[in-house]
């Protein structure tokens, strides 16, 4: 009985020793989780804040396309009789929006239309701001779209905001401005990342 009496809190003191190796290796991984958790947690919180928004927004509000064919008058800049010609010409307009959210100037170098064909890309660049009073001279039937000349070429102080209607003239077809699989616009801008935004709404023809 006595030796009994003197195994027995042996084995107690195993048990013991057994669960508090156990509970401490429990703690050690639950603080190794949560460091893990915690570093990743601020690595997100430095990226995020670290991440500068774009120095321009901007929106395509609406499209309107013009398809015609055209004549030349026969006399070339001079004045002098020339061969007149026909093409197929298709103008664009769009109501374009755009704001320098840096806190620098921001120099807006040009506007393009590209245009996605199944033989690649066509970038016009907008025609200039008498040129665009110049096409509704032209086409009198398009005068419900002379507003406000968006200018292709402009300096944007920081905070300022700009609104206008721009315009583009492609040699083409009908059939082969239909047949366009995307359209989207960029806004060239000097010394920084082009801003290249599409229109939310169909194309309306007129």
């Amino acid at each position: 009985m006595s030796l009994l009496h003197q195994e027995t809190p042996g084995k107690i003191e195993d048990a013991a020793s057994g669960e508090a190796v156990t509970n401490g290796r429990s703690r050690a991984a639950w603080a190794s989780v949560a460091a893990t958790l915690l570093v990743t947690i601020f690595i997100a919180i430095y990226v995020v804040s670290g991440q500068k928004p774009p120095v321009a927004s901007g929106e395509i509000v609406q499209v309107w396309a013009h398809s015609s064919r055209v004549e030349t008058s026969g006399f070339d800049a001079n004045g002098d009789p020339m061969s007149k010609q026909t093409f197929d010409q298709v103008l664009i307009f769009a109501n374009l929006k755009l704001k320098n959210q840096s806190q620098v100037p921001l120099v807006l170098e040009d506007v393009l239309a590209n245009l996605k064909q199944s033989d690649g890309i066509l970038s016009v660049a907008a025609g200039s701001t008498g040129q665009y009073d110049e096409v509704f001279l032209a086409y009198p039937q398009l005068a419900a779209l002379h507003t406000r000349a968006f200018p292709p070429h402009t300096t944007l102080a920081p905070g300022q905001s700009i609104e206008g209607t721009a315009f583009w003239a492609l040699k083409m077809s009908k059939q082969e401005w239909d047949a366009r699989q995307d359209l989207n616009f960029t806004f060239k801008l000097q010394y920084q990342a082009n801003l290249i935004l599409a229109p939310h709404t169909p194309v309306i023809e007129r």
